[in-house]
């Protein structure tokens, strides 16, 4: 069994954590292995990191982790980045999940893609509800850009970081995609204030 490490890190979003596997068997090194965008409280992120790695404390980052720490810092400061190069580590996923999450990474920064549309990328044409389902349990969301995926119509759809819809209007917004998110999101806000 692989030894999985984590950390938590502070970005203009909130803090973050992210965890990490060393010496996977293709030689590549470290992967990340789950993602975890801020909670209501930095504690809470901690504790959902933590207890999603089972790790028993945090770690120093090696590099090439501290570096994708830097990057998604960058990213949420609206210095756009690509994260497909970034190796991710989905082995405990199920292959409907791996295969959706191969997907979605493709999909470029700014732009989105609804559940129906990845539904057929992936050889499900009748699956929108499945890829929702799968997305739902994506393990590294932003580096996996699940928010990325859409309802039809434009419609957000769901997401399932702390904040939910607001958090995935907020991801788009930095990434400057164009969508037409903001009477829904008008009338949510109003139910919340």
């Amino acid at each position: 069994m692989k030894q999985v490490s984590y950390c938590v890190f502070d970005t203009p979003l909130g803090r973050c954590g992210i965890a990490w596997t060393k010496g996977r068997d293709d030689g590549c090194g470290y992967a990340v292995t789950l993602f975890q965008l801020p909670e209501a409280t930095a504690e809470l992120t901690e504790s959902r990191i933590a207890r999603g790695s089972g790790a028993t404390s945090p770690s120093i980052p090696p590099p090439p982790i501290a570096e994708v720490m830097e990057r998604v810092s960058k990213h949420l400061r609206g210095e756009l980045q690509d994260f497909r190069d970034v190796p991710v580590d989905l082995e405990g996923a199920g292959t409907f999940l791996q295969k959706v999450c191969e997907a979605t990474r493709e999909i470029p920064v700014g732009q989105t893609v609804t559940y129906a549309e990845l539904a057929k990328t992936v050889g499900q044409p009748s699956g929108a509800r499945a890829v929702g389902g799968a997305l739902g349990r994506n393990p590294i969301p932003l580096i996996i850009p699940c928010h990325r995926v859409l309802a039809a119509a434009g419609k957000p759809g769901g997401f399932s970081a702390y904040g939910g819809r607001i958090t995935k209007a907020k991801l788009l917004a930095i990434e400057r995609a164009v969508v037409n998110l903001c009477l829904e999101f008008s009338a949510e806000s109003k139910v919340t204030n």
